[in-house]
């Protein structure tokens, strides 16, 4: 499936010696685009730093309440977790009122949570308030952020995906600092309360992410057809009105219910037609909001169940069996390293230089490094995401192994590193199926990624309560993601020989 040239930002134009000709929009690729990436830099920041820095108020809860493990993790990762599995709902907020309003609702939603979460009495008060609330509000924002970069950038998607996704390891190591130091000072309560406020920074990000506007008409011959036909995104682009509608006209419906309520006293002392204009205009308004909604619906509906279903391409149904698994294997030891150095004795080591600190940052370089090596020409981008998984599923199996600060800092750096293969999972994403499902397929994935983060910390959390021991943990969930990769090897085998097999069948039949 390709990309239409409305969602890559494509102008048409009209020559009578070369028809239909593409002219890059001005926006791609530069301008506001860097701006798409400073907003999305700022959003994994304050989500996916914040998540992965949930460790030490995990700690902190285990105090507090004197819960089990295993039933505490699951605070962390059902925030973690609803973070990633909305994505296909929310997919349907992005078809429907766009990237800016849902991420602008979501950074809202978010800070509420992180604030109610400040007056938990007990750990199940914590699932509703910061695993479902935040949670919710977390993932409302995140995906409009991956999906803006994706339609801003063509030619440096990669790097552009690796700079804004290394807000990421900017956030773990922030944010971990930060919350040790809140806890430490005011208490985890006033602590949440305090990022609560923090969190609603969301909302400035998402007001950055407007739709790409309009080609500009340049150098057009008087009396002649204008040169380029106008591109439109999918939020700058209103079901029912016409083509050449610019986004601000599409907002013009809203102002003109303002001035209807705002002159509701004088339409009812004016004569009946009056009355019957402003009642127009409301219904004008709702109508068109209507077939919005319903356009909206139709493309979300379309995208997962019809006969554009996603799930029709068998490699994008091999990628999300491999979602299923990864994602718990770099979640764990973010929730669960803080006490692990606490068991082998090495708190002191780890109070200086902290394992999660040391992962968030390679983690930076590995985002961008990745991204860089996978935009050049001669270079796979699938090769370099599987590279880094085997790196990161090797170094899964190797961490129960090391029990000194040293080594464990090794294969931290090297769980940092290769995992910044995240930020290749967009651009993977959209060459199996396009700009134009974009949404809807990352979706997909990340809802994949959210399972695995909301089974991971609480397996692994059950599974030392029963032993007494994380080993197993790492060593089950390295197994499962092992399974994941081989799945993404032998599907385009598969594909392959099926087509061999055609072939052959059809030369028989000649």
């Amino acid at each position: 499936m390709y990309a239409s040239h409305e969602d890559i930002g494509y102008d048409l134009e009209d020559d009578p010696k070369a028809k239909k000709a593409l002219k890059p929009h001005p926006d791609i690729d530069g301008g506001w685009a860097w701006m798409m990436v400073l907003s999305s830099f700022f959003v994994h920041i304050l989500i996916m730093g914040s998540q992965m820095a949930l460790g030490v108020l995990n700690v902190e809860w285990l105090e507090e309440f004197h819960q089990s493990r295993g039933l505490t993790a699951w605070v962390s990762s059902l925030s973690m977790g609803i973070t990633l599995i909305v994505g296909p709902f929310i997919g349907l907020f992005i078809n429907t009122c766009g990237c800016r309003q849902t991420a602008i609702i979501g950074g809202l939603v978010n800070s509420l949570g992180w604030v109610l979460s400040a007056y938990a009495a007990n750990v199940q008060t914590l699932f509703i308030t910061f695993g479902v609330a935040a949670g919710l509000g977390s993932g409302m924002a995140y995906l409009p952020a991956v999906v803006m970069v994706g339609r801003y950038f063509q030619k440096r998607r990669a790097l552009a995906q690796g700079l804004s996704t290394t807000g990421t390891g900017f956030g773990t190591f922030l944010m971990t600092v930060l919350l040790k130091y809140l806890c430490a000072e005011y208490g985890w309560r006033n602590a949440m309360f305090i990022q609560g406020a923090v969190s609603l920074n969301l909302c400035v990000c998402g007001a950055l992410m407007r739709p790409l506007s309009p080609g500009k008409v340049e150098n057009c011959p008087r009396g002649k057809e204008p040169c380029a036909l106008p591109a439109y995104s999918t939020e700058s682009v209103k079901s029912g009105g016409p083509l050449g509608m610019t986004e601000e006209q599409d907002r013009q419906p809203e102002n003109e219910e303002t001035v209807c309520d705002l002159q509701a006293q004088e339409c009812q002392s004016q004569p009946r037609p009056r009355k019957n204009m402003c009642a127009l205009r409301v219904l004008k308004t709702v109508s068109q909001l209507t077939v919005r909604v319903q356009k909206g619906f139709r493309d979300w509906y379309s995208g997962y169940f019809g006969t554009a279903s996603l799930f029709t391409n068998r490699m994008f149904v091999a990628f999300i069996f491999w979602a299923l698994f990864a994602y718990s294997s770099f979640v764990i030891p973010f929730i669960h390293l803080p006490e692990i150095v606490s068991l082998y004795n090495l708190s002191e080591q780890n109070d200086v230089f902290p394992l999660t600190s040391i992962i968030a940052i390679l983690h930076i370089f590995g985002k961008v490094i990745l991204g860089a090596v996978a935009d050049l020409p001669c270079i796979s981008v699938w090769n370099v995401f599987l590279i880094a998984n085997f790196t990161l599923v090797f170094s899964i199996f190797l961490l129960p192994l090391m029990h000194t600060y040293a080594s464990l800092a090794v294969i931290c750096a090297l769980i940092g590193f290769s995992s910044g293969y995240f930020s290749l999972m967009p651009v993977v994403t959209e060459d199996l199926v396009g700009t134009e499902h974009l949404a809807n397929a990352y979706g997909i994935i990340i809802c994949a990624n959210g399972i695995s983060a909301l089974l991971g910390p609480p397996f692994a959390g059950w599974i030392f309560d029963i032993t007494q021991k994380y080993d197993f943990s790492f060593y089950i969930c390295g197994l499962l993601y092992m399974v994941g990769i081989l799945f993404l090897l032998i599907q385009p085998c598969i594909q392959m020989l099926e087509q061999s097999r055609r072939k052959y069948t059809d030369g028989a039949h000649v």
